[in-house]
C-alpha cells in the first residue's frame, strides 16, 4: 500500500509538469506514436481487408501474414531495425514496429466485418441493379464498420502498451520513467508510470468501446428488440 501511495504522489508531483521529460510531455509522445502508427496501419489493412471480403479472395494469404506479423516480438524488432536502419532513424523504426503490430486485427477487422453480412443482403442489393461500388459503400461497409471499429479498438490497445518499449531506444513516451526508475530502484515511479499506462489504455478502450457501439446501423440496434416483441406477441397466453 505504501508503494501504491508514494506512486501517487510521485504522479501528482509539481515536478511531473515541467522539463522535457514532463508527464505532458511523455503523454503526448506516447498518443503520438500511437495515432501515426495505427494511422498508416489503416491505410494499409483496411483496403485490403474490404477487398478481401467483397471479393472473397485472399483470406487465407491474409490470415497467414497476421498470424505471422503477431508472431514477431515487438521489442526484439524494434532493436533489430535500428541496428539497420541505424541510430538517426530510430523513429522510423519504431513507427515500423508498431505498424507491423497493428495491421493483423486491422485487416482482420475489415475482412470479417464483409464476411459477417447475410449473403442474402448482398445479393439483394445486386439485382436491384446496383453496381460493385454501390454494393460496397452502401451496404457492406456500413454493415461491416462495427467489427472495423472493433479491429481499431484491438490495435490501438496493443499499440499504446507496446509503445513505451520506444523508451529503450530513447524516444520518450511513458516507458521512459519505467526504464529510468528501474535500474534507480524508484519504484514509485516505476509502479507511477505503469498506472499511467494502464489509466490511458482504458481511457481509449473506453472511447473506441463507445465508437463501437454507435457504429452499429440504427436498424441492426433495434432488430433485435423488434424480435424480442415479436416473440412475446406470438406466445399464447396460459389460461386461467
Amino acid at each position: 500500500m505504501n508503494l501504491f501511495l508514494d506512486a501517487l504522489a510521485w504522479i501528482f508531483s509539481p515536478d511531473r509538469l515541467t522539463g522535457s521529460y514532463s508527464l505532458p510531455v511523455l503523454f503526448g509522445q506516447q498518443l503520438g506514436y500511437t495515432a501515426v502508427s495505427v494511422l498508416i496501419a489503416a491505410v494499409i489493412a483496411v483496403p485490403a481487408g474490404w477487398a478481401i471480403g467483397h471479393t472473397g479472395k485472399g483470406r487465407e494469404i491474409a490470415l497467414a501474414v497476421s498470424g505471422a506479423a503477431r508472431a514477431v516480438p515487438s521489442f526484439g524488432l524494434l532493436i533489430l531495425l535500428v541496428l539497420l536502419l541505424g541510430v538517426v532513424h530510430r523513429v522510423e523504426a519504431a513507427v515500423i514496429t508498431f505498424v507491423l503490430l497493428a495491421v493483423p486485427p486491422l485487416l482482420a477487422g475489415a475482412f470479417t466485418g464483409f464476411e459477417a453480412i447475410d449473403r442474402r443482403v448482398v445479393d439483394s442489393a445486386r439485382a436491384v441493379g446496383m453496381t460493385e461500388w454501390q454494393i460496397l459503400w452502401r451496404v457492406e461497409v456500413p454493415l461491416g464498420l462495427p467489427l472495423l471499429v472493433g479491429g481499431l479498438r484491438s490495435a490501438v490497445l496493443q499499440v499504446v502498451a507496446t509503445v513505451t518499449i520506444a523508451a529503450y531506444v530513447n524516444l520518450g513516451g511513458l516507458g521512459y520513467p519505467i526504464i529510468q526508475g528501474i535500474p534507480l530502484q524508484r519504484f514509485d515511479q516505476v509502479l507511477g508510470a505503469a498506472l499511467l499506462v494502464a489509466l490511458l489504455a482504458l481511457l481509449l478502450d473506453l472511447v473506441l468501446g463507445l465508437l463501437q457501439r454507435a457504429a452499429v446501423p440504427a436498424g441492426q440496434r433495434t432488430a433485435p428488440a423488434r424480435s424480442a416483441l415479436a416473440g412475446s406477441a406470438a406466445r399464447p397466453v396460459p389460461a386461467s
